[in-house]
């Protein structure tokens, strides 16, 4: 058994037990549902990231955009602290309110644009969970009555079209929807009511549109399906769709939004507005799971009266104080704008690096959030090699290396990325 007092003597972080020793706890002790890179972080603050022997590795992952504002950011901390020593931060029973709740929907309702303009423009309203896939469930839910109170789809036969490489998590309903065969295999019987159609084809989409079809559910940018852009025009083409044949657009911005392309929401890109989206990771700063489903206060109210929908931990006190501070920390340090223009110098370096690769085979994305394809369909291979030298990327669907590093990133860590990668993709 270990001692508790070994546990509480490091230097930093939370032990001294060596490495080996940890990955061994969760080889025996942990589910092995993720491939790691072999690192153990003892440390993370802003953009870098810490092992035992005080090495630093630049985070070019930010977990999956949860870390746009850099890890432990002082002003979102403090707020939780705050919080916690100020007893406002314990999770309380939703039979009645909190300031915290209260602050949090309002902040994050008029943070994004109105959504389901065609309803009315009734304001937006929020629906908070933990998780994002649970508010990718939440955006499901809201579709499938959609279909059934105001299209008059017999229940239990309502149809959400979505799209090729998607991910939008791993609950059962989300993978039953899933292409990637690993996802689902053996889990079955998997959840009815969905239609894949290949990402970009809005051909596809008309032909896939039938009486039972409620709503498009879409990433505007994919993340762990390759880094696919959606090709230009097929968001306006869906949101034409949805509006010609009454559907409800849905966006899932978990990864792409609040900042992360450049804008801060991904779907500004193109100007087109849905009318639901779901957020999450960013939204507390990486520090406390939250996510929300946001759409128009008509539709939110017609879905979702009491009984029909809660969550115990969806928007505590907690939860929605760091979100607070998570918002104003993107608001007052620009990070969109510091997003834009450093991914665009960023992309510029990459690219000047992939014309000199024999590796290389697209460079694909905007703002902080790039994807280097490689020919040989292995990123991984180049992942180690970037972790050897101190960076830590991943890869986006087998064959892209994911470069998504925290938006708080300067020229100096720009150039860092394009050093390591310089190292290995050219030869």
């Amino acid at each position: 058994m270990t001692d508790i007092n070994t546990l509480k003597k490091a230097a930093f972080g939370f032990s001294q037990l060596p490495d080996d020793q940890i990955i061994g706890f969760e080889s025996s002790f942990g589910a092995h549902h993720y491939g790691r890179l072999k690192l153990v972080v003892r440390k993370a603050e802003g953009a870098w990231l810490w092992d035992i022997n005080d090495k630093k590795y630049l985070d070019c992952l930010a977990a999956y955009s949860a870390a746009n504002q850099g890890h432990h950011h002082p002003a979102i901390v403090k707020a939780v602290v705050d919080s916690l020593q100020g007893n406002y931060g314990s999770v309380i029973s939703n039979v009645v309110y909190t300031d915290a709740l209260g602050l949090f929907l309002k902040r994050v309702a008029n943070l994004v644009p109105q959504m389901g303009l065609r309803f009315g423009g009734n304001a937006n309203k929020v629906l908070p969970k933990n998780g994002g896939v649970e508010s990718v469930e939440t955006a499901v839910k809201m579709a499938r009555y959609y279909g059934f109170k105001a299209k008059g789809i017999e229940d239990g036969k309502q149809q959400i079209i979505v799209f090729t490489r998607n991910f939008h998590g791993r609950m059962i309903t989300t993978i039953s929807f899933s292409p990637t065969p690993k996802y689902k295999e053996g889990f079955g019987p998997l959840t009815p009511g969905f239609k894949i159609v290949e990402f970009g084809d809005l051909e596809g989409v008309k032909k896939a549109i039938t009486p039972n079809t409620c709503g498009i559910l879409v990433e505007p940018m994919q993340g762990e399906g390759g880094m696919y852009p959606a090709p230009k025009g097929f968001l306006k083409g869906l949101r034409e769709l949805a509006d010609e044949h009454d559907l409800l657009l849905l966006f899932d911005e978990i990864q792409v939004g609040l900042g992360r392309t450049g804008k801060m929401f991904c779907f500004e890109h193109e100007n087109v507005v849905p009318d639901g989206i779901i957020l999450g990771k960013a939204i507390s700063g990486g520090l406390i799971p939250v996510s929300v489903f946001v759409t128009d206060s008509k539709l939110m109210d017609m879905a979702f009266q009491p009984g029909r929908d809660g969550s115990t931990y969806g928007g505590y006190p907690l939860a929605c104080v760091a979100g607070i501070a998570a918002l104003d920390v993107i608001e007052k340090e620009n990070l969109v704008e510091n997003s834009r223009k450093m991914g665009e110098i960023l992309k510029g370096k990459i690219l000047d690096i992939a014309s000199r690769s024999s590796h290389v085979k697209e460079v694909r994305g905007s703002g902080l959030f790039i994807g280097i394809e490689v020919k040989d369909g292995d990123a991984m291979v180049f992942c180690r090699k970037l972790l050897d030298i101190g960076m830590l990327a991943n890869d986006s669907y087998g064959h892209s290396i994911r470069i998504s590093p925290p938006l708080i990133i300067g020229e100096e860590e720009v150039d860092y990325i394009a050093d390591k990668l310089e190292k290995v993709l050219v030869d």
